[in-house]
C-alpha cells in the first residue's frame, strides 16, 4: 500500500488505485490517511463533509462512504490477498482508523525526515541537515491534496502542511548558506522572494547570498523592494532584524561572509 497526500491524492494497493472518483469519499480517504493509525471520531468525519450542520441522513451516508472504500480495498487485494478490507479500514468505538505501515504514507515519512533535519541542525551537522530537508521537500509533488475538495477539518491539516513546507525550505536554505553554497542558491532564492514577496526570512537569505556573491547593490535592492511592498500592502516597515541586515550590508560587516566555526550565533540572529 502506498498513499501520497503531498500533491494530488494517490492511493495504490498492489499497483491498483483505490482512490474513489466521487468527491466526498475522496475526502474521507484523505482525512483517514492523513491521520493514519489514529482513530478519527465519526463526528470529525461528518464535520469534514457537512460542516457544523449535517443532514439527518449524515450517519447513514457516512457508513455508505466507508463501505465504498472497503469495496475498493477488497477489489485491490483480491480474494487471495490474506488481508481483509476491515483490517485496513478498521471500525473502532466511536470512529474509524486507517491502518497502514508508517512508510506507506508520505506525510509520516516527510515528518520523520524533517525531525532528523532539525536534530542535525541542532548538532551543527549542516551537510546532513540539508540532505534531510531536501529529501523531505522532494516528497512534495505539488500543493497538498490539490485534487481533493477540502472541508473545515482537512483545511487545517493542509494549512499546517503547507506552512511546514515553507519552514523546512527556509531551514534547508539556511543550512546551505552555512555550507557556502550561496552561488548555487541565488536563482532559487530570487524565485522564492518573487513568489513570497512579504516573507522576511527568505528576503534575508536572498540578501545574504547576493552579498556573498559580490552583488551587494542587488542585496540592497531586495531590501528596498520588500520595504516598499510592506509599506504599500500592510502599512509596515521591515523588522529590526532586516534593518540590521541592511546596515550590515552597507557597512560590509565581516560576519556576513561565509561563517567560520563560532560565527553561527550571529548568523542565526540575522537570517534565522
Amino acid at each position: 500500500m502506498d498513499i501520497w497526500l503531498l500533491g494530488p491524492l494517490t492511493a495504490e494497493v498492489r499497483g491498483r488505485s483505490i482512490v474513489p472518483t466521487a468527491a466526498k469519499p475522496r475526502q474521507i480517504l484523505a482525512l483517514l490517511a492523513i491521520h493514519a493509525n489514529r482513530v478519527l471520531p465519526v463526528g470529525t468525519l461528518m464535520e469534514e463533509i457537512w460542516g457544523t450542520e449535517p443532514p439527518q441522513s449524515a450517519l447513514a451516508t457516512l457508513h455508505t462512504y466507508i463501505l465504498q472504500l472497503r469495496r475498493q480495498l477488497t477489489a485491490a487485494y483480491g480474494s487471495d490477498g490474506g488481508v481483509s478490507a476491515k483490517d485496513v479500514l478498521v471500525t473502532q468505538y466511536g470512529g474509524y482508523c486507517w491502518q497502514a505501515p508508517e512508510d506507506a504514507v508520505d506525510v509520516p515519512r516527510y515528518e520523520q525526515l524533517v525531525a532528523a533535519g532539525r536534530l542535525a541542525t541542532a548538532e551543527d551537522r549542516h551537510e546532513k541537515a540539508s540532505a534531510y530537508f531536501r529529501e523531505a521537500l522532494a516528497l512534495w509533488r505539488g500543493s497538498a491534496l490539490v485534487d481533493v475538495r477540502i472541508g473545515p477539518v482537512l483545511s487545517i491539516e493542509v494549512a499546517r502542511l503547507e506552512e511546514s513546507r515553507l519552514g523546512v525550505l527556509e531551514r534547508c536554505l539556511e543550512a546551505d548558506l552555512r555550507l557556502g553554497r550561496h552561488a548555487e542558491l541565488l536563482a532559487e532564492l530570487i524565485e522564492l522572494t518573487g513568489r513570497h514577496p512579504l516573507h522576511e526570512g527568505l528576503h534575508a537569505q536572498c540578501m545574504t547570498a547576493l552579498y556573498r556573491a559580490g552583488r551587494s547593490w542587488q542585496a540592497l535592492d531586495v531590501y528596498q523592494r520588500l520595504r516598499r511592498r510592506l509599506a504599500e500592502e500592510l502599512g509596515l516597515s521591515p523588522s529590526p532584524r532586516l534593518q540590521r541586515l541592511q546596515q550590515a550590508v552597507l557597512a560590509a560587516e565581516p560576519w556576513l561572509d561565509v561563517p567560520r566555526c563560532g560565527e553561527d550565533v550571529m548568523l542565526d540572529r540575522m537570517i534565522g
